[in-house]
């Protein structure tokens, strides 16, 4: 590719960006006109945005680009004087304009079509009607006020559309607007100057709008976006939150040193009292020297003190810069909701003229901050939810008349805040769901029994709504009846562990409430203690934690239960589900056992699962660290995290979770909740991990120990061969690519070193060619598995074949 063709192409993503930028205002301005026709200020907005476009699309060299914008400005230049009524049909010829703007930037499109273009023109001089082509008027001397608007409009356009050049065109309004005696260049982005030929008392439209164009644009260096990749993003929030873990380390150093600075003291005061007690005993030269002891142990108690203050204050700097370092790293990753809600008035306006309704839009919350990636998966269940209120909740005028309703019904789009969630609310002021249509449609697919459905609540009956396929329309049209739409929103609150909530009132209307997580990045999770490792359960699925006694655990048809507010609910071990060593064990006080009652479903009916486990730990914000693809999906683990004193939890796949409940109950395993204390355990079969990668060594070492092996990691070779020798194991892991040694040269180390050689080595490594692993077998490895294939059953069956059993 030429210089050129790069320098062109260039251009023309700025002109794309900035025709998104200027059709945005040209969207909402022409959709607040068809509220309050010629409006200055909007007219203004309009003119403004039109008239850039139309020079950034010379620069870029797109003449149809500018024969639209052109007309659309000349057309609210019009407005501005009184010379036509933007009304309703010229707004939706403007909104073609749009549409067609947006089309000339995009390189993956063909260019315009002078034929479009023309019809585009034509359209727009005769109010939104096509005709044959309209002749141009001459240019009248009279005040504008004694000329016909629509032939000055009509002379205006037809000099764009015979495609003239500035110079040859006819001026639009030569009596409101004189132009320059030579055109000067559109779009001037560093320049406030008027053209050289036109005088300074009498300046043009394009002078005025090259200083508003100036203007703004200094404006928005001093905010100015960058674009960042998605991936450098998600790398630098990584960063972000275990600098924060690193730095709040600090703390417990600081408080060992503290209780050196204790000690120290304690060794001074008892230097007093022996002093004291014995001073009469010693001679004057042991007197001496024990006066100049405790000098030197009061001058080092002071040095510590001084020490100390400066790690204390070292230490809060730290972790203040690192908490506002992972806060901005945060922010980088949200976006206003209206950057997302923008395009939803035309949306809205289109269909419900298409519909024949009459519909007030109004969106609250435009600058609610929202996580990049729940912005980017809302469009579509909000594009369902408003077509939805439109097409079955707002009735069409004649009936809200009949109603004693406004003809002219109010659809609301809210995003706000609320209690660490975001909530998203699609509302209209319709007529409601028929909860008895609604109960007729619940029968008539059979999924549930008319004695049933007569004693369900209102909440219950409406989560109905939600369920795949299901459509109270008898007929499919090419709008809806198909069901596929609440289906797609209870799909996408699932996706982002979010909820779905329906309320509604016959006459008054229907609310859609999503409750989403404020971002993916961050999930607040309640942490719980299973065999001694930290699990995170992510609080939008856990509806209760109890402390349940254990004489309160009942067995019903074979499986241990408690009641909670008069329900029977399952009682399953953490420990069974995460595979955990003592499946039917939970360490818990002798009287009581912690249970957490947790859900897959949003609906009033979803089943709740009782969850024992060993301890709580508290609620906590955590950064999601997502595992490492190529180990593919770990079985009840959605994710990872960082605590705060650098410990790995894994962040608990709650589907998951009720998969593997429903599975163990049909194979009719579930272990119960032993009433009896634990017995000791025995002694375990040692294992040393040596990986460098953080996430393969902690899922390795998680997997190990809950099949009871007791573990230990090192973070290198020359790390994992330091510890080999100052301990006693019975198996090495190792992985093949790390620093300082790698494991060829580790397992080549082991079996020269006359106390090491007989303790058996597993490599685990992503090399899997044929001279990989027979290099890794020559060197003396035992056993050689590739982490392209790994999974947990194929390391702890290999480990079992070359040590056996934990105990």
């Amino acid at each position: 590719m030429s210089d050129d063709e790069l320098s062109r192409r260039s251009l023309l993503d700025l002109f794309r960006e900035e025709a998104q930028t200027q059709t945005r205002t040209l969207a909402a301005g022409l959709l607040a006109l068809e509220a309050t026709p010629n409006d200055d200020a909007t007219l203004e907005a309009c003119m403004r945005a039109t008239h850039s476009l139309k020079g950034a699309a010379r620069i870029v060299g797109l003449p149809e680009a500018v024969d639209v914008a052109s007309a659309m400005e000349d057309c609210f230049v019009a407005a501005q004087h009184g010379l036509l009524t933007v009304d309703a049909g010229r707004i939706d010829t403007l909104l073609v304009g749009i549409d067609l703007l947006m089309a000339a930037g995009d390189a993956s499109t063909p260019p315009l079509a002078r034929d479009v273009v023309d019809g585009f023109v034509e359209r727009l001089v005769n109010g939104g009607q096509a005709t044959h082509a309209t002749p141009a008027a001459p240019a009248s001397s009279e005040p504008p006020a004694q000329l016909d608007p629509e032939a000055l409009l009509a002379a205006s356009l037809a000099s764009v559309a015979n495609v003239q050049t500035p110079k040859e065109a006819a001026p639009a309004f030569p009596e409101v607007l004189p132009e320059p005696a030579e055109a000067a260049p559109e779009v001037e982005y560093e320049t406030e100057a008027a053209p050289a030929s036109t005088p300074a008392s009498a300046p043009t439209r394009e002078s005025a709008t090259h200083a508003t164009t100036a203007a703004a644009r200094r404006e928005r260096d001093s905010d100015r976006m960058l674009r960042v990749r998605a991936g450098t993003l998600d790398r630098l929030l990584g960063l972000a939150g275990e600098s924060l873990v690193e730095s709040r380390r600090m703390r417990p150093f600081a408080n060992g040193l503290l209780r050196v600075r204790r000690a120290q003291g304690e060794v001074l005061a008892a230097l007093g009292q022996f002093n004291e007690h014995h001073g009469d005993t010693l001679g004057p030269d042991a007197l001496a020297a024990l006066a100049a002891i405790r000098e030197q142990v009061s001058t080092l108690g002071g040095q510590l003190a001084e020490r100390f203050d400066d790690l204390d204050r070292i230490d809060r700097r730290g972790t203040q810069l690192a908490q506002r370092l992972y806060d901005s790293a945060l922010e980088c990753r949200m976006r206003p909701f209206s950057d997302m809600a923008h395009a939803y008035p035309r949306i809205v306006r289109d269909f419900a003229r298409s519909l024949g309704k009459r519909v007030r839009f109004v969106i609250e919350g435009e600058s609610t901050q929202v996580d990049r990636d729940i912005l980017d998966m809302l469009d579509a269940p909000l594009g369902h939810l408003l077509r939805n209120a439109l097409d079955h909740g707002i009735e069409d005028p004649d009936t809200r008349r009949l109603l004693g309703k406004p003809e002219e019904a109010t659809l609301t789009l809210e995003a706000r805040h609320s209690a660490g969630k975001l909530l998203i609310a699609v509302a209209d002021d319709g007529a409601g769901v028929d909860m008895a249509a609604l109960k007729r449609a619940i029968v008539a697919r059979n999924l549930a029994q008319a004695d049933a459905v007569a004693t369900m609540s209102e909440p219950e009956l409406l989560d109905f709504l939600l369920l795949p396929g299901f459509s109270m329309r008898e007929r499919v049209t090419d709008v809806s009846g198909r069901g596929v739409g609440l289906d797609a929103v209870q799909n996408f609150a699932k996706a982002v562990r979010g909820t779905v909530r329906i309320e509604s009132a016959a006459g008054r209307g229907t609310r859609f409430v999503l409750q989403l997580p404020l971002t993916l990045s961050v999930v607040r999770s309640l942490i719980v203690d299973v065999a001694g490792e930290a699990y995170a359960f992510p609080l939008a699925h856990v509806r209760r934690a109890l402390r349940v006694p254990r004489e309160a655990i009942e067995m019903l048809e074979g499986q241990q239960h408690i009641i909670h507010e008069g329900r029977p609910i399952g009682l399953v071990t953490a420990r069974q589900l995460l595979g955990a060593n003592g499946a039917n064990a939970v360490v818990s006080a002798a009287d009581a056992v912690s249970v957490l009652l947790i859900s897959d479903g949003t609906g009033h009916e979803a089943a709740l699962y009782g969850i024992a486990v060993d301890a709580f730990a508290g609620e906590r914000t955590l950064a999601v660290q997502p595992l490492d693809a190529r180990l593919g999906k770990v079985r009840n683990v959605a994710a990872a995290a960082l605590l705060e004193d650098g410990t790995v939890t894994l962040i608990v796949d709650v589907e998951d979770i009720v998969a593997s409940v429903a599975r163990l109950v049909r194979e009719g395993q579930l272990a119960g909740v032993t009433r009896g204390a634990n017995t000791a355990a025995r002694e375990r079969k040692r294992i040393l991990v040596v990986e460098d990668s953080l996430t393969v060594r902690e899922l390795e070492r998680k997997l190990l120990e809950k099949r009871g092996y007791a573990v230990t990691v090192a973070v290198d070779g020359m790390d994992g061969w330091n510890t080999l020798r100052n301990g006693q194991f019975d198996l090495v892991i190792t992985d093949v690519d790390m620093p300082r040694m790698d494991g060829i040269e580790l397992v080549t180390m082991i079996r020269n070193d006359p106390h090491q050689r007989n303790v058996p080595v597993m490599i685990v490594s992503y090399k899997d060619r044929e001279d990989d692993r027979r290099r890794g077998l020559d060197a003396g490895a035992d056993y050689y598995l590739t982490k392209g294939s790994f999974h947990d059953e194929a390391l702890l069956d290999a480990v079992h074949d070359l040590i056996g059993e934990a105990t």
